[in-house]
């Protein structure tokens, strides 16, 4: 019913552009048939945003409105036809209530007497509400989820009276029945099953289960693919609604009824004749397909809904201005694929090809991203969207999360237009949803856009509250904690951000990633413990014994010996964390390999990092004289940009002072009677660079004579 509308109001809206060309000469009748669309779209907006069961219950006086509304458009076409050379193809649309929802509403007013009249109404809620959640496709977690959401936001906007009575009804009974009612359907696999059957049907289910076995059957629905049998011959795509037709064969009743309604009366697949048009629900492939479905995480969206929009939308990129907004304005709840949301692998949304050409936005093509520059029509369609975002279904969110994120990620002006804390906000309740349907995919689809989105606006990061972080928090260490260290990682630059690590509980499992063994995790968590370094607050609740270890190996990578070098200093501002970078094997040596190695910056933090740990404690200065730092300082003091040659400086005369404190003790320090030896080769190294320091350095003082006391 509200689909045969929104048709309408498409095909209406084409013939604009035409009727404004033809520049009418009552302008009257233009603005009376712009307010009729306006009108008419108004009514889908409110059949979209509205409860299933209320709009089932309420079936007949939806009915006459949207016939109030044709006939409406039908007298203002009607006022301007005479005027415009135009043909109008604005069809009669003939209103129906679809079988399924007729009787939907007939079980729940059955109920709602027997609430009226009888006190034993309870008992039989749960057999009324199991029924009609089934013909109204309230069968997920998802679809409850959305229907629920509906009947709160209708109780929001109506009084007290008994409209209101009625939806706190339907909401304490899918609150007490819902969940366990989508199990119950889900484990047994009782989704549309019925008592009669063609024999067509059961021929058919046989062949696809081999014979039906129970075997065969598990096979069936553990296979990762989904049978041929339970695709469409005509679009090669999961059944939504499968049909049987004269021949036999089993088609979507969506594509099938397309076929009859352009002429043909032959089957697609035999091109035999047909007796007969009419078309009988299989509604053993129904079940089959849904119970697959169930098992595999897949949503088989309706695919006359999924045209509908894909048409809408292609229709809006020609509209005219004098049109504020077009169908897609309406945020119906469409389902735009057949998967959840694709996998990881193909991108962040799925492409699609309807039979029909309409093409369904997709994330990576470059028709969409040219679709998504195109200006008017994305940011009138998706972006303002958000303010009904939790209205879609799940797979329409999906979609249109996938699509805003690659409008931020193609478009430079996207954040001056658009606020970033409306999209953010929407993001954290998207994962938090994603999180609580163990949706995989949708969970790193929400990270990758959040994280897109805080990329583009980082002068403009709205603050995010502790349960958003700790959200983000809690995908570290499953799957998608590459995904979540993105995130985290564009927060740890904001300081008002840094110390909502520490409350969200984040260090513990941002350090245990440093051992992860997925080489894409200790990346992202570096540079974070990095930023967060800056932090002397958070500092304080580092344990350095713990970390320090941890980060020695990545000082000999190139990519990350930066960042743990700034890890390591700022660290360095505690006694137990320099105590510990002297203690911990292998440290200084590999710090001071970077004095040769590294670059120009990583030099200076090296420098920078040494000279802490030998200005807090003299005696560590024999520790790096003992790794050959003389001559590498020497260099940084001659070659090094202009902080480095400062610190390098600064370093070598404390190794001076040390030197000349130990140089005529360093014999002496050998228990020869303990049968100690000595190292004769390094003995000489060092005794050559303990030269070299004295003579640089007298040089030093005599070309740059120090005032003395």
């Amino acid at each position: 019913m509200c689909m045969e509308l929104i048709q309408l109001v498409s095909r209406v809206s084409i013939l604009l552009p035409e009727i404004e060309a033809a520049r009418p000469r009552c302008s009257e009748a233009l603005c009376l048939l712009n307010n009729e669309i306006l009108k008419a779209k108004t009514l889908i907006q409110h059949c979209s945003e509205s409860s299933k069961l209320y709009l089932a219950l309420t079936g007949d006086v939806i009915l006459s409105r949207c016939d109030r509304s044709r006939n409406l458009l039908k007298q203002s076409l009607g006022q301007v036809q005479n005027m415009v050379p135009v043909s109008l193809a604005a069809k009669d649309a003939i209103f129906s209530l679809d079988p399924s929802e007729e009787e939907a509403g007939r079980v729940v007013m059955e109920l709602l007497h027997q609430y009226v009249t009888t006190d034993s109404a309870e008992e039989h809620a749960f057999e009324a509400i199991q029924l009609s959640m089934r013909r109204l496709h309230i069968t997920s977690l998802q679809t409850l989820l959305v229907e629920k959401r509906s009947i709160k936001r209708m109780l929001g906007r109506v009084g007290d009276g008994q409209k209101k009575k009625i939806l706190l009804l339907f909401l304490n009974i899918l609150s007490k029945h819902g969940k366990s009612i989508v199990i119950e359907q889900t484990e047994s696999g009782s989704l549309q099953r019925e008592d009669s059957f063609l024999c067509t049907n059961q021929c058919e289910a046989k062949s696809c289960l081999r014979c039906g076995s129970d075997d065969a059957q598990e096979d069936i629905l553990r296979s990762c693919r989904p049978p041929d049998e339970f695709k469409c011959p005509l679009c090669l795509r999961l059944m939504y609604d499968p049909v049987v037709i004269a021949s036999g064969q089993t088609y979507e009743r969506f594509w099938i009824q397309k076929w009859f309604a352009e002429g043909h009366d032959t089957c697609p697949l035999t091109k035999r004749k047909l007796a007969h048009l009419s078309l009988t629900p299989n509604y053993t492939m129904k079940d089959l397909i849904s119970r697959w479905s169930a098992t595999h995480g897949v949503s088989v969206p309706d695919p006359s809904m999924e045209a509908a929009a894909a048409h809408s939308f292609k229709s809006s990129l020609n509209s005219i201005t004098s049109l504020s907004s077009s169908v897609n304005d309406l945020r119906l709840p469409i389902e735009f694929s057949n998967l959840s949301c694709g996998s990881p692998d193909a991108g962040l949304v799925s492409v699609a090809k309807t039979p029909n050409d309409f093409d369904v936005v997709s994330g990576e093509s470059n028709d969409s991203i040219h679709k998504i520059q195109s200006g008017v029509s994305i940011q009138d369609m998706d972006l303002n969207h958000l303010t009904g975002f939790s209205s879609f279904s799940w797979e329409s969110q999906c979609i249109l999360v996938g699509n805003i994120s690659n409008f931020f990620k193609h478009n430079d002006q996207a954040c001056s237009w658009m606020s970033s804390e409306d999209f953010v906000l929407t993001m954290v309740r998207f994962l938090n949803d994603a999180r609580d349907f163990n949706d995989l995919n949708a969970q790193i689809l929400g990270c990758l856009s959040l994280s897109t989105v805080l990329q583009k606006c980082r002068s403009n990061i709205p603050d995010l509250n502790d349960d958003a972080f700790a959200l983000l928090v809690s995908f570290l260490g499953t799957e998608v904690s590459k995904e979540a260290l993105a995130v985290l990682k564009i927060l740890s630059c904001h300081q008002y951000c840094q110390q909502k690590f520490a409350a969200s509980g984040a260090l513990t499992p941002i350090l245990e990633m440093l051992d992860a063994q997925n080489a894409e995790l200790p990346e992202p968590a570096i540079k974070i413990l990095s930023n967060l370094s800056e932090n002397s607050r958070i500092v304080s609740l580092i344990t350095p014994s713990e970390l320090i270890p941890k980060l020695i190996p990545f000082l000999e990578d190139t990519a990350l010996a930066r960042d743990t070098l700034i890890i390591l200093k700022n660290l360095c501002i505690t006694e137990d964390a320099t105590t510990s970078v002297a203690k911990t094997d292998g440290c200084i040596s590999s710090v001071v390999k970077l004095l040769d190695s590294g670059s120009r910056e990583d030099q200076e933090h090296a420098v920078a990092l040494l000279l802490s740990l030998c200005s807090q404690c003299i005696q560590r200065c024999r520790l790096a004289m003992d790794e050959g730092i003389i001559l590498d300082l020497f260099n940084i003091s001659v070659n090094g940009n202009s902080k480095a040659k400062a610190m390098a400086m600064e370093l070598l005369t404390l190794l001076r002072g040390e030197f000349n404190n130990n140089e005529e003790s360093s014999d002496a320090d050998v228990d020869i009677s303990r049968g100690s030896t000595i190292d004769l080769t390094q003995q000489k190294s060092s005794s050559k660079a303990q030269g070299l320091l004295k003579k640089f350095l007298s040089k030093q003082g005599s070309s740059s004579p120090r005032s003395k006391k």
